[in-house]
């Protein structure tokens, strides 16, 4: 049994997970807060910590040469700046009346109670994997970890065949559809909604669907997964739906990820409707006092409906943790919400959104235009001059923007950052007509693409509105 909470000098701060917003708690805290003053001792169960998860994809498909390079820092590194981080230690239990953890060594068996002044949970978000025939097949592989990425590289070292089927069209499907074509493989994808990217509306989606077709993907919509079969060898050799099989040597789940909240559910802890953790804009859980929550684990305020939603990405889990790790070490920050901003490519093709889809405005109960415009990344006449395409909602009477995607070339994707300031700055379309961004023929035309949509939605909501 750890030493009691009554005889301890010095305050104790265990975090559960050594990745993205544990660690992040954890080094912010220690910057604040010497040793001796705060004890903290951090429990990963992986062979990594501090890495980066949406790099995977990059490294399977060569353009990231070492795995090292996904590492932000190390668990050696974190122990020299004074964090006891205990790899390959897997936290079984949650006592929050006693305000101590259970933990066990994956390597030895052994196990240990932890007691703690302050707890961080940073236990980040599981892939789906549904139960279906020969999902545990080898051959069959998901790209949460940094170990899961390894076990696909060592797979495809050792397999001759080379067609690989992507089950899921989401972020991570279509980035590992383009990894593996990088990879010279013949790339499936078979996914379930209407078409690719389902944070995307679908007129968006296809876009992205006749890119991928141009690269030599087929593409599989509307389609359900059955079962994985299997050769006489025990390993993975088709994808089948309900109408046909698909051949495959390796098949990647892409399907999505749900909040890794297991422990916090038994322990009591309060969940949203998406499964994850509710806590307040300090990030502590709500209802506990001396409990922090962040990350993929966590459910976090959209600013544009004013729901909780689940998005499981690493700039809002390492915000999350420079907020906890503030007010662990007894000062103060907040983190106010999202907007809902992501960007990703397959090949050359640039993919972002942020803020509501239309079925999330429906959803929310909004009457809303949307336009779509065409437009180049740059002037017309300059080299290079890609074409991109840009889709805008604003919310009807009032003109607040109210989510923007965009599907293009390069200089595509990141122009989205521009809308998302606009979305948390609350400004409406008439407003952004009139932004002061940057132009020079070698990076925009005149009016930049965002400004084309913006008054193309200011013209709409006005012919609404007559």
């Amino acid at each position: 049994m750890s030493m009691s909470r009554e005889n301890r000098a010095k305050e104790r701060l265990v975090v559960v997970g050594g990745d993205a917003a544990g660690m992040s708690a954890a080094s912010r805290a220690r910057r604040l807060k010497g040793p001796a003053e705060l004890e903290i001792i951090a429990f990963e169960r992986g062979h990594f910590s501090s890495f980066s998860a949406c790099g995977i994809p990059y490294w399977v498909g060569g353009d990231v040469a070492e795995r090292e390079q996904l590492i932000a820092r190390s668990p050696e590194e974190h122990r020299e700046r004074g964090i006891d981080l205990r790899m390959r230690t897997e936290v079984t239990e949650l006592d929050v009346e006693g305000g101590r953890v259970r933990s066990r060594d994956l390597e030895s068996g052994a196990e240990a109670w932890t007691s703690y002044d302050k707890l961080v949970i940073g236990t980040g978000a599981r892939p789906v994997r549904p139960p279906l025939p020969g999902i545990d097949a080898p051959g069959v592989h998901g790209v949460q970890t940094l170990d899961d990425g390894q076990a696909l590289i060592d797979t495809l070292s050792r397999t001759e065949g080379r067609r690989a089927v992507v089950i899921g069209a989401g972020y991570i499907g279509v980035e590992m559809a383009e990894a593996m074509i990088n990879r010279g493989y013949g790339v499936t994808v078979v996914n379930r909604g209407r078409e690719p990217m389902a944070t995307l509306d679908p007129d968006m989606g296809r876009l992205v669907h006749d890119a991928m077709e141009g690269l030599g993907i087929e593409m599989v919509n509307d389609a359900e997964v059955t079962k994985i079969l299997t050769g006489q060898d025990g390993r993975v050799r088709a994808v089948a739906t309900e109408d046909t099989e698909y051949p495959a040597d390796v098949v990647i789940l892409g399907i999505g990820v749900r909040p890794e909240t297991t422990l916090a559910e038994a322990a009591g802890l309060p969940l949203g409707d998406h499964g994850g953790l509710l806590t307040d804009l300090a990030m502590r859980v709500r209802g506990h006092e001396n409990i922090w929550a962040g990350g993929d684990c966590v459910e976090v305020l959209d600013l544009v409906s004013g729901r909780e939603r689940h998005i499981a990405l690493g700039t809002h889990a390492n915000k999350h943790g420079q907020v906890i790790g503030s007010n662990v070490a007894g000062g103060y920050a907040t983190f106010p919400g999202v907007v809902g901003t992501a960007v990703s490519k397959v090949c050359d093709l640039e993919i972002a959104r942020t803020g509501l889809r239309e079925k999330d405005a429906h959803r929310a109960g909004l009457r809303f235009e949307s336009v779509t415009v065409e437009a180049t990344s740059r002037a017309g006449y300059y080299p290079g001059a890609d074409p991109m395409t840009v889709k805008m909602l604003a919310e009807l009477r009032t003109g607040r923007l109210l989510g923007v995607q965009i599907v293009g070339g390069e200089g595509a994707g990141k122009r989205v950052d521009v809308a998302a300031v606009a979305l948390t700055a609350g400004m409406t379309v008439g407003q952004m007509t009139s932004l002061d961004l940057g132009y020079a023929p070698p990076f925009s035309p005149v009016w930049d693409p965002i400004l084309v949509a913006a008054r193309q939605a200011v013209t709409a909501i006005r012919k609404s509105a007559s």
